[in-house]
């Protein structure tokens, strides 16, 4: 679903019909806690937040659940009193992805808009393009979906957060998995890019420390014409399992696949969170059975995923809406914490909000034990978040899925662990 209003709106007024992964840094540059943010416009007031979220492009699946997590979360956050009294509002814009300019046209908006904090973007790429933009204009960038490596260590000025965890731990996941489940030799295909090629790295590393050989690693660019080559290869290599990281080229990765003999009945497929989607019909019957692969989150309960469809009745999945949402609530955290909606002074709060203190669980429970004047720390629907000094999560938990006939998926565990940082 996308879309088309993108003016200013106070969340206390929405109903159901709401709708609801630059440069790279280098080995010289500071951890992302270690820089003083920039001089910010002081608060006025009014918490606001903007959405740097995919409606087009190679992730738009992703948008509808990312975009009701925010709106769920604020809803709440309204109806518990708002932030410093005062309703939060929210201003949705289009991230696209790497072949367009509008995650930066969009920025632009967000900053004339003077938001307080953005809540993207998923795209990892897309993130690396803009947050020097963001940041550096002191405005707080917190992602429900970034899982580059290097936003670790990426010079932030202590401003970038981020609700899913990097890389190396779902890497470390799927690589596991794919090993556990029999395969000697894996072949992977692989998206040129940021998230493509430092998920790639982490995987290779944990097949191999597991016995597994990679036999063929095939990097592609997603806007490429036709995948025969990168394919073929693959074929040649002969893989026991084949690995697809990558986004919505997936759709014309598979018919290659399948043309060529690589079915999922004949080779093991895994996939990954930029690719995991619920394809139905898209595809004949059965193309995805036995497949499997792996989506950063902790289950999402069946009353949240019904507050979610209260929001956007449309969605089909909820990849990272728990991400969003926590995102958001944490947002208004530490502004109530910091007594303040100015950039400047509630990023200092961010991570205090996330652990060390009391439990609490929802936005209204966080907020009175803050009245209270106590710490706290907030647990989410995505898992404890408890971020470290590079604004990273200390611990998260990778999902399990598998795939059935009707080319859907279906978790069959989680893996928990802990993220250094």
């Amino acid at each position: 679903m996308i879309r088309r209003n993108f003016a200013w709106r106070s969340v206390a007024v929405l109903g159901a019909a709401c709708l609801a992964l630059g440069a790279c840094s280098n080995s010289d540059e500071p951890e992302s806690g270690s820089s003083s943010a920039p001089a910010a416009a002081a608060g006025d007031g009014v918490l606001k937040i903007g959405t740097l979220l995919p409606q087009t492009g190679s992730l738009a699946f992703l948008g509808p659940p990312e975009f009701a997590g925010v709106d769920l979360a604020a809803k709440e956050i309204n109806a518990a009193g708002g932030v410093l009294g005062k309703d939060v509002v929210i201003s949705d814009t289009d991230s696209g992805d790497t072949s367009t300019d509008i995650a930066s046209q969009s920025v632009n908006k967000l900053l004339a808009e003077k938001v307080d904090a953005i809540i993207g973007a998923a795209s990892s790429s897309v993130s690396l393009s803009v947050i020097d933009k963001i940041t550096g204009a002191g405005v707080v960038q917190i992602s429900p979906a970034n899982t580059s490596d290097q936003f670790t260590t990426y010079n932030d000025k202590g401003l970038y957060f981020r609700t899913a965890p990097p890389d190396v731990l779902q890497g470390r996941v799927l690589g596991d998995l794919v090993v556990a489940d029999g395969n000697a030799t894996v072949g992977l295909l692989v998206l040129q890019d940021a998230y493509g090629t430092g998920l790639a790295k982490s995987a290779r590393a944990a097949i191999e420390s597991g016995g597994g050989q990679v036999v063929a690693e095939e990097v592609y660019d997603p806007k490429a014409a036709d995948f025969s080559a990168e394919v073929g290869k693959i074929k040649q290599a002969n893989p026991s399992a084949i690995v697809l990281i990558g986004f919505d080229e997936t759709k014309k990765i598979v018919p290659k696949l399948v043309e060529a003999g690589l079915t999922a009945k004949a080779k093991k497929w895994y996939f990954v969170d930029g690719n995991l989607s619920n394809y139905g019909s898209e595809f004949p019957n059965g193309t995805f059975e036995g497949a499997k692969g792996t989506l950063p989150g902790a289950k999402a309960g069946e009353d949240f995923q019904k507050k979610l469809l209260e929001v956007d009745p449309a969605l089909k999945d909820f990849s990272y809406s728990a991400e969003s949402y926590d995102a958001t609530i944490l947002t208004a955290l530490a502004a109530e914490a910091a007594k303040s909606d100015s950039p400047a002074e509630f990023s200092k709060q961010l991570a205090a909000v996330s652990k060390g203190g009391e439990k609490c669980t929802t936005f209204q429970q966080c907020k009175e034990a803050l009245a209270g004047g106590k710490d706290i720390d907030y647990d989410g629907v995505s898992g404890p978040v408890e971020w470290n000094d590079a604004g990273d999560p200390a611990e998260a938990t990778i999902g399990i899925y598998q795939y059935g006939a009707d080319n859907t998926y279906k978790n069959v565990a989680y893996q928990t662990g802990k993220i250094d940082g």
